[in-house]
């Protein structure tokens, strides 16, 4: 039955994604701005940390493109609302459960392609990494849209407009970024800013892909990222279910 349902959801959201292929492909537009302006000014700098420019910078914008989509996906759900479409749902027999999860899975699948294309560009600028790399990115991206997502969606159905939305999903994203390392390694900044970093989860997940990415897997740093995805995407997920039960969503 959650299968199921979850599916008919995923369904019904991914067929409203295929029919604005130009939004989904415009998502992807700021990462690769930042790879095509700024990846070039990185070259033979001391960056502090294994790997070349693409290999410091490319995993950072693959989790600045989950970070900053998912985090507003939120928006649908207040538009839905305002159109009265969770109204109905709240009608339905479908697993509360499944409609977070066709949600988010249908979000997880657009950045993961979005970082796919990412991931090309940069083989095309330069970028070197080993294939299972690649793919440990891919699979952190996810983790990270599922999480984050969920919150979103759990925050939009508690507030009514976009101009309470916005702000307060700027307030977390914002600092997530700075304080996250995605374009740097922390390891440059100085030291009362490296130790306050590492209470930002993002940074955790940051270092690990940077590992993948010049193919060392079995690292502290790989290990402290799996586990800070897993439990935030366990968490995340759990607050998101709760909050649409509780809604009748």
């Amino acid at each position: 039955m959650l299968l199921h349902d979850t599916a008919l959801i995923f369904g019904r959201y991914a067929r409203q994604t295929l029919r604005s292929r130009f939004a989904m492909l415009f998502g992807v537009l700021m990462p690769l701005l930042y790879l095509l302006f700024f990846g070039p000014l990185l070259t033979d700098l001391p960056l502090g940390s294994p790997g070349n420019s693409w290999q410091v910078l490319v995993p950072g914008l693959l989790l600045q493109l989950g970070l900053f989509g998912a985090a507003f996906a939120g928006f649908t759900i207040i538009i839905e609302k305002n159109q009265g479409i969770v109204e109905r749902m709240r009608v339905t027999p479908v697993s509360r459960l499944a409609l977070l999860l066709g949600r988010v899975l249908r979000d997880a699948a657009v950045f993961v392609f979005q970082a796919v294309l990412l991931v090309l560009a940069a083989l095309a600028m330069g970028l070197r990494a080993p294939v299972t790399g690649i793919l440990i990115g891919f699979a952190f991206v996810a983790l990270l849209t599922l999480s984050l997502a969920s919150l979103s969606y759990a925050l939009a159905m508690k507030v009514r407009t976009p101009q309470e939305f916005g702000p307060a999903i700027n307030a977390m994203t914002m600092p997530s970024m700075l304080l996250s390392g995605l374009m740097l390694p922390m390891t440059l900044a100085p030291g009362w800013l490296n130790v306050l970093s590492h209470f930002m989860p993002f940074r955790y997940l940051v270092d690990a892909v940077r590992d993948a990415y010049v193919g060392s897997y079995a690292t502290a740093h790989m290990l402290y990222g799996v586990l800070v995805a897993l439990g935030f995407s366990a968490l995340s997920v759990t607050v998101g279910t709760r909050v649409f039960r509780k809604a009748g969503a």
